[in-house]
This record gives structure tokens, sequence and C-alpha cells, in this order.
């Protein structure tokens, strides 16, 4: 190893992750879910178990966007989790969308094979082959054809909290695995404004979750033909940049039109006595947000979680130097919490018998948003030391326990906001308008990480077509902020 080698190696702060960011983003990425104890590859190729931890942390934002889809007056039901083939089969272009990646169930019972392992019985081959639901807009629509009448059953606003299965060739822990957590939402109307109306509101309520709660800041817009939802007249999208440069599909929301009406039998009768097909929007959200949350904020030491989705808000840990004292500090640690519970704060005082440091690290890498240590002292003086996980040491202060306690929830908002607007500041900083295909071409071959916005004709010119395979971009959509004249295009997950 060279001198000028050695000597960068000794000026490379330590990280708790390994490799960087810098390094290797796809392999910092697993090593952070990893260290934070999110999530793990499961024995079923291309599927998760996801671990209390993580789990936690999407029961959080399921509560969130649940509290929002409920404000709008929708309803939550569930439906079965196997599709009859024929149903999937009714619409042309929306089987044609996911043939590729569906799981099909054929049999009903196993028996011993010849070397006396379990096959499928011979026998019990299925009168007609079932789907895994890669999505559910065909046996809800079966439902909403059964329920719908008259205009005066609508609008139908329908919600279910599930599983889906997209069969993955290559998959990763959040982002894209064969089995995944989501909501889908299916609505019915009389007419195609509201329809209409629908989706674009359920977009804006997928923002506000994901500037509120995630403190991620989207490009909202329409997809582009080419990665529409397939059946649906119009997709909408919120596309986060995550640190990379690269673009994560956060959500979508769509206006399906009559298309799954007419495909499913959804009629009703009209003001005007005559039979019509309602309009229908579906929309989702799913588990892949918690791998946009990971990479948007996360550094070389670990997860970094904004306060309102953090399991525990505040870590305790008691320094114990002086083991006869250990007692008194903990039980003073226990009324500390007990005072920010009261403030309505997420809490965990770490008694563990794990050395202190080793404590601080492990709340560093599970993104705990603020860290407290209480030593001998602090408790002499009815103080504490507490430290924010977005600033890292250099934010380390000493204050009282009701100074503390005063300010938490109003530290906690501050932590918020500062990791929305590193990601705002990072992602707009990050976006180049061109004009013409070799601008798009020149961007990418030059190394640089981010998005370009370029006028919707380039799309038609031949020569993009070339670029965009060689540098593996696609159409994220067309900005609202644009009015559909420019269109946003980068590498994505």
């Amino acid at each position: 190893m060279s001198q000028s080698a050695q000597a960068a190696k000794v000026a490379a702060p330590k990280t708790a992750i390994s490799p960087t960011r810098s390094e290797n983003f796809p392999d910092w990425y697993q090593e952070v879910i990893k260290a934070a104890g999110l999530a793990e590859n499961s024995p079923v190729r291309g599927c998760m178990v996801i671990k209390p931890y993580g789990y936690a942390i999407w029961e959080y934002i399921q509560r969130a966007l649940d509290d929002k889809i409920k404000a709008e007056g929708v309803q939550n039901a569930y439906f079965p989790l196997l599709i009859p083939l024929s149903f999937i089969s009714r619409e042309a272009e929306h089987v044609d969308g996911f043939a590729k990646e569906c799981a099909i169930v054929t049999h009903h019972r196993l028996e011993k094979g010849k070397d006396g392992g379990l096959v499928p019985a011979a026998d019990s081959e299925l009168e007609e082959p079932l789907i895994i639901r890669p999505t559910s807009e065909t046996i809800i629509g079966d439902s909403m054809s059964n329920w719908i009448q008259s205009y005066r059953d609508l609008p139908l606003l329908l919600n279910q909290w599930c599983n889906v299965m997209r069969w993955e060739m290559r998959t990763r822990l959040f982002l894209r695995t064969s089995e995944f957590l989501w909501q889908e939402g299916h609505n019915a109307f009389e007419t195609a404004v509201e329809a209409e109306k629908d989706a674009r509101k359920m977009l804006d309520v997928y923002n506000s979750l994901y500037e509120e709660f995630f403190a991620i800041p989207g490009f909202t817009g329409e997809k582009t033909a080419d990665e529409r939802f397939p059946g649906a007249l119009r997709s909408y999208t919120v596309e986060a940049m995550m640190q990379d440069g690269k673009a994560l599909q956060a959500c979508t929301s769509h206006f399906l039109g009559q298309n799954f009406a007419h495909s499913c039998g959804i009629k009703f009768q009209g003001r005007d006595g005559q039979e019509h097909h309602a309009w229908t929007t579906s929309w989702g959200l799913s588990t892949r947000s918690m791998g946009g949350l990971i990479m948007t904020h996360s550094d070389d030491d670990g997860l970094v979680l904004p306060p309102k989705l953090a399991p525990q808000q505040v870590v305790i840990i008691p320094i114990v130097k002086d083991e006869s004292g250990a007692g008194a500090l903990i039980e003073f640690a226990a009324k500390v919490a007990a005072q920010l519970k009261e403030k309505g704060v997420r809490v965990h005082v770490d008694s563990s018998d794990a050395r202190a440091p080793d404590k601080m690290w492990g709340a560093i890498k599970r993104g705990v948003p603020l860290r407290v240590e209480i030593g001998a002292r602090e408790m002499e003086a009815n103080s504490l030391t507490f430290v924010r996980r977005d600033l890292g040491r250099d934010s380390k202060k000493t204050v009282t326990i009701d100074e503390f306690v005063g300010q938490v929830s109003s530290v906690l908002e501050d932590i918020h906001q500062t990791l929305y607007k590193r990601a705002f500041d990072a992602s707009r900083s990050r976006v180049q308008d061109v004009k013409t295909v070799g601008e798009i071409k020149e961007f990418y071959t030059s190394g640089q990480q981010g998005y370009v916005k370029a006028p919707v004709a380039l799309l038609q010119d031949q020569s993009y077509e070339a670029v965009k395979k060689d540098n593996s971009l696609s159409s994220r959509c067309l900005p609202f902020e644009d009015e559909g004249q420019k269109v946003l295009i980068g590498k994505s997950y």
C-alpha cells in the first residue's frame, strides 16, 4: 500500500456500516437493514421475514395512512387471496401486464410420491387454476358488481390491507420481493369526473403521508403511457429520489375509466333510468416505502428515522460505572421515561447488561432520533445529556430534566424538518433541465447522479431509445409542476 493510500485509510473516519454509501450503495443498504434488525431473507426464495423492529415501523406507517384513508370516507374490507384464473383473464391488458409475475395454485391435496416425499395428488387438480393475487381489481370488481345496483349505491369506497405476490427473479429486501405487504384501495363512482378527481386526491393523500411522516419530498405527476398500470387510462405517482440519485416509485394512484367495470360487470341504474357502467380507481402503497425510507435518510453509521415513524423516539442509556449505584440510576432513568411518556413520547430505557458504548451504537444503528445518557453526575444534578441522530455527536447537549421534557416535542419536530429539508435540497439540486437527447446522454455518461427533465417530445426521438437502453433509464413521470410539458427521466429501483 502506498503512503498516500495509508494516509487516506488513517484519515477516513470510522463508521458503523461497511461498506459506506460511496463505496458500494447496494451493499451499504443491505448492511443498514441487518444492523438495525429490520428484516432478513426467508427460506422461501424471494420472500423476506420482517423482524419486530422493522414491522413496528410498518405499523406506524399503516396507522398513519389508515387514518388518512378513513378520513376520505373509505372503509376497510378483506377479499380472497386466491383469484380464479378466469377473473384475471377478463381484462386483456391487465392480464398481459401481470402474466409473467403470477404464481398459480393447481392442486388442492398432497400425497406420498414414489420416493416417499409429498407430491400434488393426481386426482386433486383444480377445475380452474387459482392465482395468488398480484393485485385485486378483478376479485374486488366481482363483489362491486353484486353490491352496486343503483346510482344511490355510489360512490363505493373500499380499501384492504393485505399481502400480494408478484414473482421476482432478482430480489432485494423491501425494494423488490415476491411477496410484499401493502394496502390497495378500490373505489367506484357514478361519473368520470368523480373518478378522476379521486385518483388525484388519493395521490395527494400519499404525498402528504410522505411529507408529514417519512420526511420525504416526492416528485408528483402522471406516468407516461409505457409506464402506466395495465388497464388504466391514467396513472399518477410519487417518485422519490434516493441518495444515490436513483428513483423509487413510492406509490401509485390509477384512474381506470370503465375498463374494469366492463370486464367485471359493475353496472348501475342511472338517474336517467338507463343502465351505466361505473367509473373506478385503484391506488396502493407497499412495504417498498420502507426501502425508500432507509435510502433517503440513513448514513454510514446506520438507519436514520424520522421521529413519527420511529418505534423508539428516545432511548435512555444509564451510564453505570459503579454497580452499587446501578439500581438508583435505572430507577432515576425510569422516572424520566415516565415524564416523557406523559408527553406522548415513545421512550425506551436500555437497562440491559451490554456495555454503554454498545448500547450507544445500538441506538445509532437503529436510527433512534434522540439518545439520552444519564450517569451518576447527571442524576445528582437532575440533568441529562442528549444527542440528535440526524446531527450526530456535534449536537451533544446537557440540560436539566425539566428543560428536556419541556422541549422534547419541538426537538423531535425539528429533527423531522431537518431531515425533510436535507432530502429536499439534495433531490432538487440533482435535477437538470435538458433540451436534447445528446444532453441526456452527456448527463449520464459523465457519471452524474440524479434526474433529467426533458421536453416530452424527446421520448419520440428515435435516438433516445438507444440512450435509454444503454443507460438503463426510464420515464418516471410528467411532473404536475410542468403541466405535462416535460418528462422526468432517471435510473430507478
